[in-house]
């Protein structure tokens, strides 16, 4: 189905045959690294599903029904406080988890694929992308988990989740420009990685999933580090869509589109100028 799609919009879409061809091996690519993953299990794919499914659960038993926390935001009146924390901190974590697992086994994506570097003819371009692709397949399994919850819970969800493809964009973009950015450095640096688990862990912080953007909880000047995260954006969005139902955040969303094209292209522009160096190095 896919592959017809593509053929479908390649059809009608101004797109050079080079690109369309680029497209079609990072599919082939993104599918064996999910394949691989769970190779020999009797559910396959299907675990992807049971873990999202099962953080879910923990998360809104842990945080609403041991620890009593209440949603820091109203959401739908027809849901109470402990169901609609639990959605809203997993509608946060979803583009988080996107990220880290994007962007972590992008470091060495270049580094632990010395066979394909040396290939004159492979793109190196897709080498960071598969990662990042195969993270949000993912996170598109824990979407669709949230929204099967929130709509049994609510009874309703909002057409406006129609407009999930726009903050997806520069979620990818944002994603796959820090990605590039850390894959072609870690090929002369090899510290990058552990040095990136340790800027992750610090961001995740400097992130509101787990607390509200409240300027009058969150005290100068973290407040302003917190407003300056595009990942704060994106949660704040994807919450807006997926359990609010409007969008309350215009401005973040704006900046989001903002920060993900200007990294995206130094990161990438950074990429392929140190790229040609990669073959020599490995």
């Amino acid at each position: 189905m896919l592959s017809r799609a593509i053929a479908l919009l390649e059809n009608h879409l101004p797109i050079p045959r080079p690109l369309w061809v680029k497209l079609e091996l990072l599919k082939t690519l993104v599918q064996r690294e999910l394949a691989a993953r769970y190779k020999g299990s009797i559910l396959g794919n299907g675990w992807t599903l049971v873990n999202q499914l099962a953080q879910l659960l923990i998360m809104t038993y842990v945080f609403s029904v041991v620890l009593k926390v209440k949603t820091p935001v109203p959401l739908n009146p027809l849901v109470n406080d402990q169901l609609s924390f639990g959605a809203w901190l997993f509608a946060g974590l979803v583009p988080w988890n996107a990220f880290v697992n994007g962007v972590l086994p992008s470091t060495m994506a270049v580094v632990n694929q010395p066979s394909l570097v040396k290939k004159v003819v492979f793109p190196l371009t897709l080498l960071p992308l598969v990662p990042i692709c195969t993270a949000f397949v993912d996170s598109v399994t824990g979407l669709v988990v949230l929204l099967v919850f929130w709509g049994i819970t609510t009874r309703d969800v909002s057409d406006i989740i129609f407009l999930m493809p726009l903050v997806w964009v520069p979620q990818l973009l944002l994603t796959a420009g820090i990605g590039y950015l850390v894959a072609g450095l870690t090929v002369f640096l090899r510290d990058i990685p552990q040095t990136m688990g340790v800027i992750l862990n610090l961001m995740f912080y400097a992130t509101p999933i787990m607390y509200p953007r409240d300027p009058k909880l969150i005290p100068e000047p973290f407040y302003s580090i917190i407003l300056w995260n595009p990942f704060s954006a994106i949660a704040e969005v994807y919450r807006d869509l997926i359990l609010v139902g409007k969008v309350e955040h215009w401005s973040d969303w704006g900046y989001l589109w903002i920060v993900a094209i200007v990294v995206f292209w130094v990161g990438s522009s950074i990429y392929r100028r140190l790229s040609p160096a990669f073959a020599d190095v490995l």
